[in-house]
């Protein structure tokens, strides 16, 4: 019986230890629409919302200036790589941009994009190895 609740226990633990990571994934820059701070072939490490962040419904929006992977909202299963531009916490919204003003599909075309379209922030960009390092890239930015 003692051996039976420990390993209920230990498996209810590690179930919400997993529900409580977040979320990590690979995603690559394609296009220029981030140059020059990002370049297509970039290859970048992206952290979103753990998934009982995702359950609760929370999370903090991503904030201006930060990079971030969102889903089309044209083709769910593309993912495009954009700089927030502005944050509109009492609509749940995120205005993202492209660095690269006319190379750009981004909030200009499809307008704000909701909270759960935000698949995470970029915090390292991995490849290729000579432009490696930590995000936010923000010192390779400036918007005229």
């Amino acid at each position: 019986m003692r051996a039976r609740r420990a390993v209920l226990l230990s498996l209810a633990t590690a179930g919400i230890a997993l529900a409580a990571a977040p979320a990590v994934r690979r995603v690559e820059v394609v296009g220029g629409s981030m140059a020059p701070a990002l370049l297509a072939g970039d290859r970048l490490v992206v952290v979103g919302p753990s998934r009982l962040t995702e359950l609760l419904g929370g999370g903090r929006l991503p904030a201006p200036g930060e990079v971030v992977a969102v889903r089309d909202p044209r083709r769910a299963d593309r993912v495009l790589v954009k700089r927030v531009a502005s944050v509109d916490p009492g609509a749940g919204t995120v205005t993202v941009l492209g660095d690269a003003a006319t190379g750009s599909t981004d909030s200009r075309v499809f307008g704000p994009l909701a909270r759960s379209a935000v698949v995470g922030r970029a915090v390292y960009r991995y490849a290729p190895t000579g432009r490696a390092g930590p995000g936010p890239w923000a010192g390779e930015y400036a918007r005229a």
